[in-house]
């Protein structure tokens, strides 16, 4: 008999970082699992992946056990890395931040694709482009 979830949790930490200290604690600690042991787990699991920021959706079922499930790194540091950025514009139809080529977007959407709501790379490519202009990012190629 499967068992049955009580919680779903989403957090996005640092690859390899996880620490019980908030965010993580502050979030894990009222559905009652074992922050220690997801700490570890989390830390395990994206130890290769380091620097990146890492979703994880994490189930809890009804035995304070879980489970998690580790997604790829938001679009938005995918673009920061690939154009080496620290932050999106402020104001973004006015201030542009950087340039990205159409060959570092089909990378990004490569990576993103088992995350991304689109049939093929092309579609996928027009998802990232738009998170490129709502971060001030200018599009070339």
């Amino acid at each position: 008999m499967a068992k049955k979830i009580t919680k779903k949790i989403k957090l996005v930490i640092e690859a390899g970082k996880a620490t019980p200290a908030p965010p993580v604690g502050t979030a894990l600690g009222p559905a009652g699992i074992n922050i220690g042991e997801f700490v570890t787990k989390f830390n395990e699991a994206t130890r290769e992946m380091k620097g990146a920021l890492v979703p994880a959706e994490i189930s809890v079922y009804e035995d304070r056990t879980f489970d998690f499930i580790l997604k790829t790194s938001p679009a938005s540091s995918l673009i920061k890395k690939a154009i080496g950025i620290d932050k999106g514009a402020g104001k973004t139809p006015i201030q542009k931040v950087g340039v990205i080529t159409r060959k570092q977007l089909e990378e990004i959407a490569q990576t993103k694709m088992v995350d991304l709501n689109a049939n093929d790379l092309d579609a996928a490519v027009k998802i990232i482009v738009g998170q490129c202009r709502s971060m001030g990012v200018e599009v070339k190629g």
